[in-house]
């Protein structure tokens, strides 16, 4: 693909999952990929795998090391580190707080730090790891589904604002993918993401798709545009059925 050949393209949470998928993509298609992750041995293993370059760390701190790694220019950050954080209404307040930090802020501090020089240049693009629960929402994970919100309202905030400047932005939402987060989510992810569970390549191609085609929305399962549709039109419905699902898991003994 042209339009990345090249690039200057940073991944981050890229030690494993939709990450490490998004970083082989990339790569396959000619860019020059950071790979970050907390963990060094996961992101130096994603590294040699695929040539890239790997720049360990939190996602939040990285963009100057990432830049400089790439020669000068980040041209594609991927804001894909997240975590699942269930729980509810009286989850831990510490809890509440780590999954907006990482879920929310770190797209933010990551755009804080690219947006000068992208505007000035007139390009680049970022790419947010939202959720399909970012759109709906996860039975049994207040603080993610609240945070996933913020993430996609970010995403869109920055694709409105700026599109007219150059910026591209894509806004990533599964359902189910398997990965270690699925295994996070417990008997929820059981029980609502495991059956139509997809692999991570296919949020990937999911990705690609939507570039060649400037799509912000990328759905790597279509079926959610449907269910968006339905919690917009007939909100009632939607959270009566949201309410079935919930008392299902109960009384599975979540």
């Amino acid at each position: 693909m042209s339009t990345v050949q090249g690039a200057g393209v940073v991944v981050t949470g890229a030690g494993g999952g939709i990450g490490a998928a998004l970083a082989r993509r990339f790569a396959a298609e000619g860019a020059r990929v950071v790979v970050n992750d907390l963990d060094p041995g996961r992101t130096k293993a994603v590294a040699d795998e695929i040539g890239g370059i790997p720049v360990p760390g939190d996602a939040s701190a990285v963009v100057e090391e990432a830049r400089d790694a790439l020669g000068g220019a980040v041209d594609v950050w991927c804001a894909n580190a997240g975590l699942a954080s269930p729980g509810d209404a009286f989850a831990d307040e510490e809890v509440w707080a780590a999954a907006w930090d990482v879920n929310v802020m770190a797209h933010v501090r990551a755009a804080r730090a690219l947006l000068p020089d992208w505007l000035e240049r007139g390009t680049g693009r970022f790419v947010s790891t939202v959720s399909a629960a970012g759109l709906l929402t996860m039975v049994g994970a207040a603080p993610y589904s609240v945070s996933k919100h913020g993430a996609y309202a970010f995403a869109e905030w920055l694709s409105l604002t700026y599109r007219h400047r150059g910026l591209k932005v894509h806004a990533i939402c599964p359902q189910g993918v398997r990965t270690d987060m699925l295994t996070a989510a417990g008997s929820a992810g059981e029980l609502v993401l495991a059956p139509t569970a997809i692999e991570p390549e296919d949020v990937a191609d999911a990705l690609f798709d939507a570039i060649d085609t400037d799509r912000f929305l990328v759905l790597p399962h279509p079926e959610v545009a449907g269910y968006y549709r339905a919690r917009a039109t007939d909100p009632e419905r939607w959270l009566g059925n949201m309410n079935h699902i919930q008392r299902k898991w109960e009384g599975a003994g979540a």
